[in-house]
């Protein structure tokens, strides 16, 4: 039976009601798949009880003397202190060790993968730690140098978007200083893969301009035409049906409309933007190019919404789908 493990992220946020939400739908929907909960074994058992779903859960390292389709695995030596304000340092570092737990686990194939709860870059950050974002952090601990992120996620017709981005957490200012030949053909290419493994029967491949009206041959900015344009001829030539740059906000449209299977773009917003406007509830985040799978809910912590058991689970519930399609896709 494969094993997800899915770690808390910030104690304070959605990230553990919106996973005890979705397991407890998804245990009934999958019997193949055993899951771990990645983090402070009093925050399960607190909100397991809130939630009214079974709160005594085995401990990971009991697995082969207790049977059970959810564990909880706690790394630390002691429990997370109890009452801790958003935003605390305490709970900041211990949902970046979580995380690099999970992929511990992955890299030593304990586990098949990871959905990875939301955390707060800008608590961690204050917190000491150096920190760009879960993507780039996974990539690093699994010394993956070729990876992406993707998100894809539909509307109330099943009308997907999936949209890699060639930059990620990234200032504007700095884009285009970023954009090079062969960071974008390999985002390209990930982006084509990605569509393989979701069994797509094409896998082709639209490609954003960084500027307005991609640039207005060289009139509104060269990118274009000196990193992107050589960027799409040099994934082409490595067999990616890729057509591109084209102005984004016509681009969009015809992704939609199904001309394309991906885009590509050039920057967080430009892919984001249009993504949770159709897909704000379903959306996924899939890092493309690592070692074993990853997804995560497209949402933040949502601080404002936690300890209410308001939050909606849908975007954890279709991490979760992925994640677990993704794996047994690779398996089969």
């Amino acid at each position: 039976m494969l094993a997800l493990g899915i770690t808390l992220g910030d104690i304070n946020g959605i990230g553990p009601e919106v996973a005890l939400k979705a397991l407890a739908r998804e245990v009934i929907a999958d019997e193949d798949t055993r899951y771990v909960l990645i983090g402070d074994n009093g925050v399960v058992r607190e909100l397991c009880g809130l939630l009214g779903v079974e709160a005594d859960l085995p401990r990971w390292s009991e697995r082969e003397t207790v049977a059970s389709r959810v564990y909880v695995h706690d790394p630390e030596a002691v429990p997370l202190p109890v009452g801790l304000p958003a935003g605390a340092p305490q709970a900041a570092l211990a949902a970046v060790r979580w995380l690099r737990e999970g992929a511990r686990l992955c890299l030593a194939g304990e586990l098949a993968g990871i959905i990875t709860a939301p955390v707060s870059k800008e608590a961690i950050i204050r917190a000491g730690q150096p920190f760009i974002g879960q993507t780039e952090f996974l990539s690093e601990l699994a010394d993956a140098s070729r990876t992406a992120m993707m998100l894809l996620g539909h509307d109330d017709r099943d009308r997907w978007l999936r949209v890699a981005l060639a930059t990620t957490h990234l200032p504007l200012k700095d884009v285009a200083a970023a954009l090079t030949v062969e960071g974008i053909a390999q985002t390209i290419e990930l982006a084509a893969e990605a569509c393989v493994r979701l069994g797509l029967p094409r896998r082709r491949i639209g490609v954003c301009g960084l500027n307005p009206h991609a640039g207005e041959g060289g009139k509104m900015g060269r990118e274009e035409l000196d990193v992107i344009t050589p960027a799409v001829a040099l994934a082409k030539s490595r067999g990616v049906d890729c057509h591109g740059p084209s102005a984004a906000d016509t681009l969009f449209h015809r992704v939609f409309r199904g001309d394309f299977d991906a885009v590509v773009a050039m920057y967080h917003d430009q892919g984001l933007v249009p993504l949770k406007m159709v897909a704000f509830d379903t959306g996924v985040n899939w890092t493309l190019g690592l070692p074993f799978v990853r997804t995560s809910p497209d949402h933040g912590t949502a601080y404002d919404l936690a300890g209410q058991g308001l939050a909606d689970p849908s975007s954890m519930e279709a991490a979760i789908q992925l994640a677990r399609r993704l794996v047994k896709a690779s398996t089969a």
